[in-house]
This record gives structure tokens, C-alpha cells and sequence, in this order.
């Protein structure tokens, strides 16, 4: 469905970004990696990703809290794969803390991360997708950028900012084949939320299977996790003609968390 098609997916070197990397692979679209972790394992992930799908793979491990690497890493991605298509913006960290306890450093960076470099991104990437007269810009928010919970200033900040910036984007975009959207996952079992999990689990003393499903009955009504494989699906839709015009909307994929 996306042959022809490639896509620069930040944060995609484990989690939901990697979920979105295997998921357009296997509808033909190439993909530029992006993320931290160690050399020889992101290379095997690489280099698997290429070999699985029959599609060009590309790595490039820019900083997301650097402006002047994330618009190398666009022009990296128009370099090596040929255009940029898509663009879907995952990288993310969490730092969980009462507002007068959060540290000034982890606030700065969470913002850094999970709003600011989304709106670089998108600023570099939307020349090559108004060239084209077609783009897609999925960003991952998160519930999050719906409703607040405690000891999550800066994150909830961040996603709510992320929400504002997608819709003025899809605005800005509308009727040139270009679609913005958020995808606002519940909790999904991935690196961010293990520590999560654990310190859930440690407060209880209880193994991290239970510490998990206690951690869900108090947001996600369904009691399951959100699936990287899920989320994946629902980015392959929003890249369709399908989905043409659903833009500058949030998307939540929670199990029910926001109904509540």
C-alpha cells in the first residue's frame, strides 16, 4: 500500500516507534530509524527490518533536543532513501514528580523531547511533503495530551502542547494532500512505563505482572495493555487514501480511558 513511500520515524529504535517502523516496512515504505541504544543491537534491528521487508532501511542517530541534527536528519532521509513522505514523531521520555519537586532539567528536557522536536521536524519535513503535494505527520501523543494526571507536569504539558501544534498544522496543511494527526495511546508496555510498573509493583510488594494490571485498573477500563502492533495498524491507516481527510484530530487508542 505504501510502496514507493518513506517515512522518518524519531524514536523508533524500541516501543511504539519501532511498532510504526516494522508496520510501514511491511506495507513497502522505507524507513529512516532514529533513536539511541546500543550500535550493534540497532543495526541488527536495522539490517533485519531491510532483509524482512525488502525495503531500504536507514539509522541515524540525531539528538531530538538538537535543532541543527534534526534538520540533518531530515535532509539525511531525503538523501538516502529519495523523499520524505511521512514523517511520525515518537521519541519521548518520562520523569514522574510532584510540580514543586520537579527538577528544572527534567522539565526542560521532556519538553525538549516531546514537543520541540516535533515542531522542528515538521518544519523541516513539510517543504519536501508541499513539493510532493502529498505527506502524512503522525504524531504520538498520548492520553496524556487529553487529560492530566498527577506528578506529570511536564509530560502532560508536552502532549497537550504536541496536540495544539497538530492542529494548526493540519490547518495550515489542509487541501495541499498533506494530513496531521495524533495517535493518543493508553498505556502501552513499553521501556517508558516499566519503571512505572516496578516502583507500582515495589509500593505493593508484588511481582511487576501484578504491579502492571494494578497500574491498569486505576486509568484503562479494558485492563490490557495497548499493543505496539495496534498502534502500528492504526499509523498504516492514517498513511492510507482511506484517511485522506481525517486531519488535525487526536485519535485515542486507550481502552477506554478518555469515555471515563
Amino acid at each position: 500500500m505504501l510502496k514507493g513511500k518513506n517515512a522518518l520515524i524519531t524514536g523508533s529504535t524500541s516501543g511504539i516507534g519501532l511498532g510504526v517502523a516494522k508496520a510501514l516496512a511491511a506495507q513497502g515504505c522505507g524507513v529512516m530509524m532514529n533513536g539511541f541504544g546500543d550500535p550493534e543491537a540497532i543495526e541488527l534491528l536495522r539490517a533485519g527490518l531491510a532483509s524482512d521487508q525488502g525495503v531500504t532501511v536507514a539509522y541515524n542517530r540525531a539528538d531530538m533536543t538538537r535543532p541543527a541534527e534534526i534538520a540533518a536528519l531530515v535532509a539525511d532521509t531525503v538523501a538516502r532513501l529519495g523523499s520524505l513522505d511521512i514523517l511520525v514523531n515518537c521519541a519521548g521520555i518520562q520523569h514522574t514528580a510532584p510540580v514543586e519537586a520537579f527538577p528544572i532539567e527534567k522539565w526542560d528536557a521532556v519538553l525538549a523531547i516531546n514537543l520541540s522536536s516535533s515542531f522542528h521536524t515538521i518544519h523541516d519535513a513539510l517543504p519536501h511533503m508541499k513539493a510532493k503535494g502529498w505527506g502524512r505527520i503522525i504524531n504520538i501523543a498520548s492520553v496524556h495530551g487529553l487529560v492530566a494526571s498527577v506528578n506529570k507536569a511536564a509530560y502532560v504539558s508536552a502532549k497537550h502542547g504536541l496536540m495544539g501544534l497538530t492542529k494548526v498544522v493540519a490547518l495550515e496543511t489542509a487541501g495541499l494532500g498533506i494530513t496531521c494527526n495524533a495517535i493518543c495511546p493508553g498505556w502501552t508496555r513499553t521501556e517508558l512505563i516499566e519503571p512505572q510498573i516496578a516502583a507500582r509493583a515495589q509500593a505493593l510488594g508484588v511481582d511487576l505482572e501484578e504491579g502492571g494490571r494494578n497500574l491498569l485498573s486505576e486509568k484503562q477500563p479494558s485492563k490490557q495493555f495497548v499493543s505496539v502492533e495496534q498502534l502500528g495498524q492504526l499509523a498504516v491507516f492514517l498513511c492510507s487514501e482511506t484517511a485522506a481527510q481525517i486531519t488535525g484530530v487526536p485519535i485515542p487508542i486507550d481502552g477506554g480511558w478518555t469515555a471515563q
